[in-house]
């Protein structure tokens, strides 16, 4: 669907299979639930190649199944495009933040603001950090930062 009144969002992280998609899902349930998933356009990326073409990490599907949350992604990385395709590109830590800025810096007509997703938390945690080695606790607790940064970004911009 295009047309100005379609927003956009690119959740992006380290590989795009354990943080990026988890937000991607909750956000993309939030705006079902809300009914507005059609005024959307939502995705995530990676700013690696380590994980390209591969499915979400298998604990943050469970963790997913567990919330009721379907997610469906395979992981792709950032593009040119996505600076001048998306209105909003969150990502989850200062690393993501600084190889992003390198990245809109490169192009030419880039629009997207690029920001930290934790800049949306209520409270004021502004590091997503990889759940990737650690346990399923460490998943649960993306799980819980993003549906917070969603809701409130979601609120924002609706």
């Amino acid at each position: 669907m295009a047309g100005s009144s379609t927003k956009s969002v690119l959740f992006v992280c380290l590989g795009n299979i354990c943080r990026s998609p988890i937000a991607e899902a909750v956000f993309r349930k939030m705006a079902t639930d809300a009914g507005v998933v059609d005024t959307w356009r939502i995705d995530s990326a990676a700013t690696s190649t380590y994980e390209i073409g591969n499915p979400p990490d298998y604990r943050g599907q469970a963790c997913m199944k567990k919330h009721n949350v379907p997610m469906r992604h395979v992981a792709r990385q950032v593009t040119k495009d996505d600076f001048m395709g998306f209105e909003y590109i969150l990502c989850m830590d200062e690393s993501n933040l600084s190889d992003l800025k390198r990245k809109a810096n490169s192009v030419k007509n880039s629009k997207a603001k690029v920001e930290l997703l934790g800049a949306y938390d209520p409270q004021k945690q502004l590091i997503i950090r990889d759940p990737y080695y650690g346990s399923d606790a460490d998943f649960e607790m993306v799980y819980e930062q993003c549906v917070r940064c969603c809701k409130a970004f979601l609120e924002a911009n609706s």
